[in-house]
């Protein structure tokens, strides 16, 4: 018979006058003096069971159950009463009269109860079996399941294979930080662990499979964060003789399957389509919210005359003037508007200066006497601001406006309650193919090494802070879901982004030969994208934390509360491996 002939969570009123066994945990025990009653979990939800006196050993044993004790019970599924029927439970129309009860497993005194609010993390974290027993916990991993489960089905159903790569990586250390893996086979040398499959795939495509897509385990070696961790997984894809077009659609219809599938919402498709340089200017942000308006305009023509020195002395000095309407903040005081200024500082910026359109068209603002009633009024109709609303403006070189009012127009949106409900995708595309550090005084490129100029950009040498990259990412309401490009596919191109970044040519042969050898060989115009399966599993879960929705995480710095690594290595450990600590921990 086995330990159960049915899930107690599955059973319904159709099932009334069978006889069942079921098993699980015991989830709440309600003792009313004659009847006991067992709420048991299982996989499938939860049964009430019902032990009555008259059941002699099965009613005694019921006497000393606690919260989480395995059980195997035995009875008759029974209709409940009108007046008892649950309609919280699915399985509230029945109840199972238990006449054998067995105890499989006892639980030790919880460290907390699955059904406390407000339990501190690291102690979940610690005690994640009994975590992962929680509603919300089980319901947050069945959404992933379904999520990946989705993913999978669509992408053979647009004849992708699912294939592998490689865990123990070759090191190439030019972006995040890397985990490095000794091995004892050859001591003093190391392994790295894939920041993400990126050149594998490119092989792959180069190698004639031209749909490949893998749900892929990459690591970072860098800080945690709510939305960011260093283990992680990805939808990976690659195609050849890719047109990102083609692929754009592909994505779009795959995310419209998932909500409908999973969330039962529609989303329309085609997706909207954004530069770069649109949503840096008009949101001050690669990742645009589209949830709510407040969209930032640029007033420096405006300005180029005035008298206010403020405003003029940034003008003058190749800055720009930029600002956001946004309704809602008529009352704040002016302890608000200081908290706002420090807001913007705190992000690099020198403040924030407002104006708010009162009734008849008066401007109130601390800055009104220094502007011209011209100017006044033109700002106003640049930044679309209608009576009510308030302006609010930074001066300041071109990227330091952009690092604040991006920040500032999603504080106040959720400050003010402008942010709306649903699902804003965005195709956001142009990105800049390198950046200039100055402190390094060296390019960086501003995705990765790999991907190839935009149209128009083929010679990103001549004007490298010009160059554009055919790169694209989704945001989905603020956030970046995915990103990828167009590939280098010729080798002569591949060779001058390694030029231009710095990267010598027998730095290049060091680390990306094996690339550089397969560019050469044939390979075709290609590309691809790739998904943080994490952050779309919380997004679709609707949870704050991508804790919520992987099983076993690591904690704030990398530590797992669970299984207390990172842990030392034993010396005869790293003497087998060829090395030496410079700084053993204490």
């Amino acid at each position: 018979m086995g330990f159960r002939t049915r899930l107690g969570g599955e059973l319904r009123a159709a099932d009334a006058g069978t006889r069942v066994t079921v098993a699980g945990w015991v989830a709440r025990r309600r003792d009313h003096g004659g009847l006991v009653f067992v709420d048991l979990r299982d996989r499938a939800g939860i049964v009430q069971l019902v032990l009555d006196p008259d059941q002699g050993q099965a009613h005694a044993a019921a006497h000393d159950l606690r919260n989480e004790y395995v059980v195997q019970a035995e009875g008759v599924v029974t209709p409940r009463s009108a007046e008892t029927v649950n309609p919280k439970l699915p399985t509230g129309e029945v109840e199972i009269r238990v006449d054998r009860l067995e105890v499989l497993s006892a639980a030790s005194v919880l460290p907390f109860q699955l059904d406390e609010e407000n339990v501190d993390e690291t102690l979940r974290l610690h005690h994640r079996y009994l975590d992962l027993r929680r509603d919300a916990m089980r319901h947050n991993l069945w959404t992933r399941f379904r999520l990946t489960q989705i993913i999978r089905r669509h992408m053979e159903d647009n004849e992708f294979w699912e294939l592998e790569t490689p865990i123990l990586y070759k090191s190439t250390p030019e972006g995040a930080k890397e985990f490095l893996v000794p091995t004892s086979s050859r001591p003093g040398q190391f392994y790295a662990l894939p920041q993400s499959p990126q050149t594998f795939k490119q092989l792959y495509a180069i190698a004639g499979y031209e749909r490949y897509y893998q749900i892929a385990r990459c690591f970072r070696d860098e800080a945690t964060r709510a939305d960011r961790t260093q283990e992680f997984t990805q939808l990976d894809i690659e195609m050849a003789f890719l047109d990102p077009e083609e692929l754009f659609g592909l994505m779009e219809t795959l995310f419209v399957r998932v909500w409908r599938e999973l969330l039962g919402a529609e989303v329309a498709a085609p997706f909207r389509r954004m530069t770069w340089d649109e949503a840096t200017l008009r949101y001050g942000s690669d990742k645009p919210d589209l949830r709510f308006g407040a969209e930032i305009s640029d007033v420096t023509d405006l300005l180029a005359g005035t008298e206010f020195k403020t405003f003029r002395g940034v003008v003058d000095g190749g800055g720009v003037v930029r600002g956001l309407a946004v309704p809602g903040a008529m009352e704040f005081s002016r302890r608000d508007f200081d908290d706002l200024v420090e807001f913007a500082k705190g992000w690099g910026g020198k403040g924030v200066a407002w104006l708010q359109l009162q009734a008849g068209g008066e401007i109130r603002s601390p800055i009104a006497k220094f502007l011209s009633p011209d100017e006044l009024a033109a700002i106003v109709e640049r930044c679309g601001a209608a009576e009510g609303d308030t302006i609010f403006l930074v001066a300041d070189a071109e990227e330091a406006a952009v690092r604040v009012l991006g920040p500032l127009r999603l504080h106040l949106g959720e400050r003010l309650g402008l942010v709306s409900d649903g699902w804003q995708f965005v195709w956001v595309t142009g990105f800049p193919m390198f950046e200039w550090l100055p402190d390094e005084g060296r390019w960086k490129a501003s995705h990765n090494p790999f991907s190839a100029p935009a149209p128009g950009s083929e010679r990103f040498w001549e004007d490298p802070a010009a160059a554009r990259s055919h790169q694209y990412d989704l945001v989905l309401n603020g956030n970046e879901v995915g990103g990828g490009s167009i590939r280098n596919h010729r080798p002569e191109t591949q060779s001058k982004v390694f030029e231009l970044l710095g990267i010598s040519a027998e730095r290049a042969e060091q680390n990306f030969s094996f690339l550089l050898r397969a560019l050469a060989m044939g390979a075709p115009p290609h590309g691809g994208i790739a998904f943080g399966l994490d952050r779309l599993a919380m997004l679709v879960a609707g949870v704050d934390s991508l804790r919520e929705v992987i099983a076993f995480p690591k904690a704030q710095g990398g530590v797992d509360p669970l299984t207390g690594s990172p842990s030392p290595a034993t010396p005869a450990a790293l003497a087998e491996m060829g090395l030496r600590l410079a700084n053993p921990p204490a």
